[in-house]
Parts: C-alpha cells; sequence; structure tokens
C-alpha cells in the first residue's frame, strides 16, 4: 500500500527505511506547522544530539496559515554555510564523508527559495547516494482521512517518540555519548556508507501500524 509522507529536511532513518521500503505519495498541500521535521533535522556531534534548524520566513497574522508549498527560506541569513560547517565538523572522521561529500555540498551552496521544493531536493540527492528510486507522487488536495493509502503523516512530528527497533551501528562519537537512535539519515549514510540500503531494508517499520 503507499505511504503517504511528509518531505521533511534530510529525514530522520525512520523516515527513510519507509522510503526504501514502500511506495511513497508526498503530502503537498497541508498547512506548515511550527516544531517538525519539516525544517529541522538531528545530527550526532561531540556535543550530543543537535538541531539543524531552516530558519523560514514569516507571514504577518492577518494572512492566516501558510500552506506548506508557499513557505519560504529566510536566506538573508547564511544558515547553509553554517549546517555544512556543522556537518562537515561531525561527520569529517566518518568511514563514508568522503565517498558522498560531493553529492551532498551542493544543497548547502545553491539557494533555494521554497522550503517544500528545498527539502524534496535533499531527499532527491540521498535516494541517488542509497541508489535508489526517488518518489515523486504528491497530493493534489489535503485530505485529513485518505483512503487506499497508509497514513504516516505523523511522522513529521518532532515532539512524538517513534517507537523503532533500530539495530546500534558505530556512529563517530558513540563512545562519548552512546548510540543515538533515529537521527538524519545522512548518520547512517556516513558511518553506514554502502550498507546503509540494507540497513535501511532490513529495519521494522511496524511503528506505522502503531
Amino acid at each position: 500500500m503507499i505511504k503517504l509522507l511528509h518531505p521533511t529536511y534530510i529525514p530522520n532513518i525512520a523516515t527513510f527505511a519507509v522510503i526504501a521500503q514502500s511506495d511513497i505519495c508526498w503530502e503537498a498541500c497541508d498547512n506548515f506547522q511550527k516544531q517538525t521535521f519539516r525544517n529541522r533535522s538531528y545530527i550526532c556531534t561531540d556535543r550530543g544530539k543537535l538541531m539543524l534548524n531552516i530558519p523560514i520566513r514569516h507571514v504577518g497574522k492577518n494572512q492566516g496559515r501558510q500552506k506548506y508549498c508557499d513557505v519560504r527560506v529566510e536566506n538573508d541569513y547564511n544558515w547553509q554555510r553554517q549546517h555544512w560547517r556543522t556537518l562537515q565538523t561531525a561527520y569529517r572522521t566518518s568511514p563514508f564523508f568522503e565517498f558522498y561529500e560531493d553529492d551532498i555540498a551542493p544543497l548547502y551552496t545553491k539557494e533555494h527559495e521554497f522550503l517544500l521544493d528545498y527539502n524534496l531536493k535533499t531527499i532527491e540527492v540521498v535516494c541517488d547516494c542509497l541508489q535508489i528510486e526517488v518518489p515523486i507522487k504528491k497530493t493534489k488536495v489535503f485530505d485529513p482521512d485518505p483512503n487506499n493509502v497508509m497514513d504516516a503523516r505523523y511522522l513529521v512530528n518532532s515532539k512524538n517518540k517513534t517507537e523503532l527497533a533500530q539495530p546500534k551501528y558505530v556512529q563517530v562519537f558513540g563512545n562519548r555519548h552512546g548510540f543515538i537512535a533515529n537521527v538524519s539519515i545522512l548518520d547512517l549514510l556516513f558511518n553506514e556508507g554502502t550498507n546503509a540500503l540494507s540497513y535501511l531494508k532490513n529495519l521494522n517499520t511496524d511503528f506505522i501500524n502503531a
């Protein structure tokens, strides 16, 4: 069955396991909500778990809620350079950082006007690294109770803890902080490289049914 997902910023491992194992349709017609993975992602650093946050342009209250597809990235602040420097510092000693560096780096040099477009681009780049097909289906209208698809849109909520049975792999700073689960797919990619896809395909995604 098709899984309905929100496109998020370099998605976490649970979300990418669903992408790797399923036929995906992207929710493209919903309202933007704060404090979600739409504009944030978590990585592992020497300080532990760290959030990368994309700044967005806020509209006045009189304009009401924004559609996700209409949300613009705030590019007056050079957040891309900051995110890339943080990723370099966190993962430059990982086994596969140099292998994927040239693929990931352009995400932090070219500006994008709309958040949704940028998030889809990050997913496209990671899919290419994993050598899997990039999902291209999108919703045309917002349906709060869709039929004939499995609704996994709740995965966008950063406050919900996904019950993911995730086998441990070696992380750069694991000896300091222990294993940190369900962070950005980049953590898995930089640490596991060509093993990342089989890792994703073997993860149990029954949490969608919970």
